[in-house]
């Protein structure tokens, strides 16, 4: 781990954040387990996967 993250850590022990970023980090924790939800459970869209580009040659 970074040393910078055990600072940053540090102070937010010391001097906790206002309501509204812990309700800010929160809500943002929920969406990303929201659509990692979706993902496992649903599936993966194929639109949104990439497929990589064939070379064929050297000079194509």
């Amino acid at each position: 781990m970074n040393p910078r993250w055990l600072f940053r850590m540090a102070r937010w022990a010391h001097r906790p954040p206002g309501m509204r970023r812990v309700l800010l980090v929160l809500g943002i924790v929920a969406v990303c387990l929201v659509i990692l939800g979706i993902e496992r459970f649903i599936g993966w869209p194929d639109w949104m996967t990439v497929t990589p580009a064939v070379r064929r040659g050297w000079g194509l």
